[in-house]
């Protein structure tokens, strides 16, 4: 038996019996000769037959076991792609190494995310490995500042090409107006129609312009793959070199004596200049699906007035430590996510949540980097630098959202791994039937056909439909607070036709507020001077209803008398003198045990229960004095928003563990038709799986630690940005604006992504499918072939930046 070694580190183990029930676990595996795990190393060393086990599964046997296996991640520039049959042998080389299990290329980011565990395998295997296959790879990280320099580096570099390449193929152009009846007026100089002069400037174009296809192919095909590259260096060279045997039969037959021959230099030559040309339209429409990177990149602040010694100092961004002070004045950026110590200021967020209207900070709040401060100067202390910002964080899970692969591109894998040997196959084919049937003994006609099928197939337009439009759509919905954290999700949104909501923070704002003050007809005290008595009683509290009617005192600036022999009554509410008067606030209880007469406001009491308030009743020397209610309301956007889903033909539930009355009044005012009521935290998640179970395909959307299970176990969960951080590790998209218009406008641009990547694909396929057998009938000549095919790829690029238009 041969045996193979693999080494896994290992996560959450916190004793020997774990490391024993690993070892247990794969020495029961077929094919495992032996298993060892060292628990202070936390590494796991198995030999096993490959034969009959992978590593794959072993992992996945860990993993059942209820441990994990950390695994390394590399992300990586690549240089050297030509089409989408590159990027497939690039995944399938790397695949190859020791313990490499994710290998994603992304041809129109020139990207690759490779993902191995165990010590087999280097960061700098990965490189060496794409450097065997012909191409280039360095770390993003290395090259991330100056990707935009070297991007309009090489379209300057691919706009002098393909100048160049126009320049010479030009005259061999004018030369092709002496082969037709119809344009043999046309004055041509005579150098041009010289062959020696043709083969010259053909020459420069096919072997050093043309150079990159020859040196493109023989990599593709020393690898054992092909390539868009094989397919142009084909055809280009059955023209140039048929052309050059006609060149020197024509010279060995005595040259300027004998008629000029039909040559097919400018064929070759135009071909490639054709394909130049597309080639930079394609990268200069490829740079314009990344500028939502380049946007997010260019939001964050270059200084920072920092408060060093006691004197204030202008520094680098990167300068700027955790703890430092900093002073924002007027109209500059926030340069770090930061918590306010002085100052009081509107704070312009747009930039990260898409919220226009400018949110006010004072002291204790929180504030984001790059967000702009709009009126007041403000002192604040540093809480998260450099790659922890929230900016940062945006960033990051944009571009692995643009770098992972939706499934819907595995299909376009699997046809772009045999197009090029089935396309050769059909040009010889091509040519045989022109050659012994269709034009019997006519080479030249024949092979002007097959020249033609080979420069008129596109897998380029294949390896593009998919990736360049989930750049686009997941960079346009990152500019309006969505983010999708990978492609798969991307695409699995549109399939969604429940939304479950949870109530507390999604719905509503998630902190009580002040919503009624009712006084008895014959009361003493007017609706200020109610609530000034009541806040002042429930200032010494601690309860969050307590909170929101000081809040609301404070907010309209009433002034609170002073409290005494405060007494909290749990169950029932407090008790306090103020101003020499006892004061009660609290339920009907508390107001009964006293002997005080309430039945006067059962009717109002009623009637804001059942609008899902809490109210109190208060009570003044033993005297009824009003009613004071408070409730958890819906978001001024939530009745909308859930207007907006019910027109995307979605269902819309909300889910709570409140009473079911409550919840039926939050749901009416939101427009909710369907409640899941008195649902405990754990019981959330099964909810999810019964509505599952149902059929139904459930997208979940909720901000606290308690939504996290329900969250995961949604086919897709959303998390409002307000939330934990809990909530928004579990998610698949994650809200930044923290209101359900995101998760409207997440569905509506999922929706509209998938059906730019499927007409992507259908004009894709569709354009191979009728171009081939159009150019092999002969109705098109080579050089219109190579035009079509070279606008083939620009056409599915544009079409993928009409998702940048979409207005959210």
């Amino acid at each position: 038996m041969t045996t193979k070694q693999a080494t896994m580190q290992i996560t959450g183990m916190s004793c020997a019996a774990c490391a024993a029930r690993i070892e247990r676990g794969l020495g029961k595996v077929e094919g495992v000769a032996e298993a060892n795990v060292n628990l202070a190393l936390e590494r796991a060393s198995v030999s096993y037959d490959p034969g009959k086990v992978t590593e794959e599964e072993l992992e996945a046997k860990i993993e059942s076991l209820g441990f994990g296996v950390a695994k390394q991640a590399l992300d990586l520039t690549i240089g050297g792609m030509s089409c989408a049959a590159c990027a497939a042998r690039i995944e399938k080389g790397v695949s190859k190494l020791p313990g490499v299990t994710v290998a994603n290329v992304n041809l129109a980011l020139e990207t690759a995310h490779v993902e191995w565990g165990g010590s087999e395998t280097a960061a700098e295997d990965v490189i060496r490995k794409i450097t065997q296959l012909g191409f280039t790879a360095a770390r993003k990280k290395q090259e991330r500042e100056d990707a935009g320099d070297r991007h309009s580096q090489e379209i300057s570099r691919q706009k002098a090409t393909f100048w160049l390449s126009a320049a010479l193929s030009f005259p061999l152009l004018w030369s092709m107006v002496g082969h037709f009846s119809w344009t043999s007026f046309l004055w041509v100089p005579a150098p041009f129609m010289n062959p020696w002069v043709q083969l010259a400037l053909s020459s420069v174009v096919q072997f050093w312009i043309g150079w990159q296809f020859y040196t493109g192919a023989y990599k593709a095909l020393r690898n054992g793959g092909a390539n868009m590259d094989v397919l142009v260096a084909l055809g280009t060279s059955a023209a140039f070199f048929y052309s050059l045997y006609l060149t020197v039969e024509w010279a060995s037959g005595g040259g300027g004596g004998h008629h000029l021959p039909d040559l097919y230099y400018e064929t070759s030559a135009v071909l490639i200049t054709l394909i130049l040309l597309g080639k930079l339209f394609e990268a200069m429409a490829k740079g314009r699906t990344s500028e939502a990177i380049k946007t997010l990149m260019g939001l964050a602040a270059k200084t920072a007035t920092v408060i060093r010694e006691g004197t204030e100092q202008q520094l680098p961004i990167e300068q700027v430590v955790v703890g430092d002070v900093i002073v924002v004045k007027p109209g500059e950026k926030i340069p770090v996510d930061a918590v306010v110590l002085e100052g009081h200021s509107a704070v312009d967020e747009s930039m990260i949540t898409g919220e226009s209207i400018p949110v006010d900070k004072l002291p204790g709040q929180p504030v984001t980097g790059a967000t702009i401060n709009k009126h007041g100067s403000l002192r604040i202390r540093a809480v998260k630098v450099g790659k922890e910002t929230a900016l940062a964080q945006i960033i990051r899970v944009v571009e692995e959202a643009q770098s992972s692969k939706a499934p819907i591109q595995r299909v376009a894998d699997r046809i772009s791994g045999i197009f090029v040997p089935v396309v050769v196959a059909l040009a010889a084919a091509t040519f045989l039937v022109w050659y012994f049937a269709a034009a019997r003994g006519e080479f030249t006609e024949a092979l002007e056909k097959a020249i033609a099928v080979l420069v008129i197939a596109c897998p380029c337009a294949l390896g593009l439909a998919t990736p360049t439009s989930i750049m686009a759509g997941s960079g346009r919905a990152a500019e309006s607070g969505i983010l999708f954290k990978g492609g798969e999700h991307l695409e699995l949104t549109q399939g969604v036709d429940t939304v479950v909501l949870d109530k507390t923070g999604t719905v509503t704002h998630g902190q009580p507020e002040l919503t009624d003050v009712i006084l008895p007809p014959d009361g003493g005290l007017d609706t200020d001077g109610l609530l000034s008595v009541v806040a002042a009683a429930e200032k010494l509290s601690e309860h969050p209803m307590a909170e929101a009617i000081v809040k609301a005192a404070s907010e309209r600036n009433l002034a609170l008398p002073a409290a005494e022999d405060f007494q909290a009554i749990p169950g029932y509410g407090i008790r306090a003198s103020v101003e020499g008067r006892s004061i009660l606030v609290g339920t009907r209880r508390l107001l009964g045990g006293q002997g005080i007469d309430f039945s006067m406001a059962e009717q109002e009491m009623e009637r804001l229960e059942h609008d899902g308030k809490t109210a109190m009743l208060v009570a003044a020397d033993g005297q009824y004095a009003g009613i004071v209610a408070v409730a958890d309301t819906i978001k001024d956007s939530s009745r909308r928003a859930v207007e907006r889903l019910h027109k995307l033909g979605l269902s819309v539930i909300m889910i709570t563990g409140d009473n079911k009355r409550t919840a039926e009044a939050i749901a009416r005012q939101a427009g909710i038709k369907q409640v899941l009521a008195e649902v405990l935290p754990e019981g959330k998640a099964e909810e999810i799986k019964k509505l599952q179970q149902s059929g139904k395909k459930v997208a979940m959307a909720g901000d606290g630690i308690n939504d996290a299970p329900a969250l995961a176990t949604a086919d897709i969960g959303m998390a409002m940005g307000t939330g934990t951080d809990v909530a928004i590790a579990a998610a698949d998209v994650t809200l930044l604006r923290g209101d359900l218009n995101g998760i409207a406008d997440a569905i509506y641009m999922s929706r509209r992504t998938m059906g730019n990547i499927k007409q992507n694909l259908f004009w894709a396929l569709a354009y191979n499918s009728i171009g081939i057998p159009i150019a092999a009938a002969g109705f098109l000549a080579p050089w219109l072939a190579g035009a079509a095919m070279a606008m083939s790829s620009v056409s599915v690029v544009l079409n993928a930046l009409r998702l940048q238009r979409i207005k959210l």
